[in-house]
């Protein structure tokens, strides 16, 4: 690892101890969870992490999630979110994420008054001031502050770093909420979740690592990653896909031969909704 990275973790450090008694926005993946383990061997018990526990949520997530945080002592607290009984989040346009992360920050603004903490903290990094993410902005509108951006850390360095401590949760493959497997424009349902995320782990018991199940109404597109192509196009493992995806209500089941990629839903949109936001 290169000093410019434990420099950017010293930076790290230093910021989170001007933040106060701080609640992390937790969601078990390696950003946010190198931030909450980084707070708390900072801030010890003047930290919480906080977990939003909804329906957009897999059970596998929020399970490991709340077995890492238990297995490295981070005190950690869920809340109940209801971002999918708002209109504008149930809708699906491009401004989706803004809608979920309001409602998250105004739940742990609840939260953090009641409980006397100084700020709302979330790990968004460097790398994610180049990708389509209306949620920056309602973190701004509620001031939420964002320590690994501030001290210029990337997705590959946070991934060092938590390697060189020993989280096994260094390589984790990413995983947004389950509302954006669903193409924009189609409603966001309980059903339709559940529907995806059974999908996805039927994938898992068949021992994939890195993959998406987008749902597109009777049509699903399962992603996979390149490295992981090749069972997946293997003629029996068609025939399993085929038969666990119909199985769950859709007609037809397709592979997507681009592969996994982060955000593809994006590409969907008009280019007026890609620009930046802010």
């Amino acid at each position: 690892m290169d000093d410019g990275t434990l420099s950017k973790d010293s930076r790290l450090r230093a910021n989170l101890a001007q933040l106060g008694r701080v609640l992390v926005a937790y969601s078990g993946g390696v950003d946010s969870a190198y931030l909450a383990w980084s707070a708390h061997r900072v801030l010890g018990d003047d930290m919480l992490a906080v977990i939003a526990d909804s329906p957009s949520l897999a059970r596998t997530q929020l399970a490991d999630a709340l077995a890492f945080a238990h297995e490295q002592g981070i005190p950690v607290e869920g809340i109940t979110t209801s971002e999918l009984d708002r209109p504008e989040y149930a809708r699906n346009d491009g401004q989706r994420c803004f809608h979920c992360k309001d409602e998250l920050f105004a739940v742990m603004e609840q939260l953090r008054s009641a409980r006397a903490f100084d700020t709302i903290a979330y790990g968004v990094n460097l790398d994610d001031q180049g990708d389509f993410r209306p949620g920056q902005q309602a973190a701004r509108q509620h001031h939420v502050a964002a320590p690994l951006l501030a001290a210029g850390l990337s997705k590959l360095e946070i991934r060092e770093l938590a390697c060189q401590a020993g989280l096994r949760i260094w390589d984790k493959p990413a995983s947004a909420c389950l509302s954006s497997r669903i193409e924009y424009g189609r409603p966001v349902t309980r059903e339709a979740l559940e529907v995806i995320e059974r999908g996805e782990d039927a994938i898992r018991a068949l021992g994939f690592r890195q993959f998406r199940v987008r749902h597109h109404g009777e049509i699903v597109r399962i992603e996979v990653a390149r490295e992981e192509m090749d069972r997946a196009l293997n003629p029996a493992m068609a025939a399993q896909f085929t038969a666990i995806f119909k199985s769950l209500g859709f007609q037809f089941v397709t592979l997507d031969l681009e592969g996994f990629r982060s955000g593809s839903m994006n590409s969907l949109l008009p280019a007026a909704q890609l620009r930046r936001v802010g």
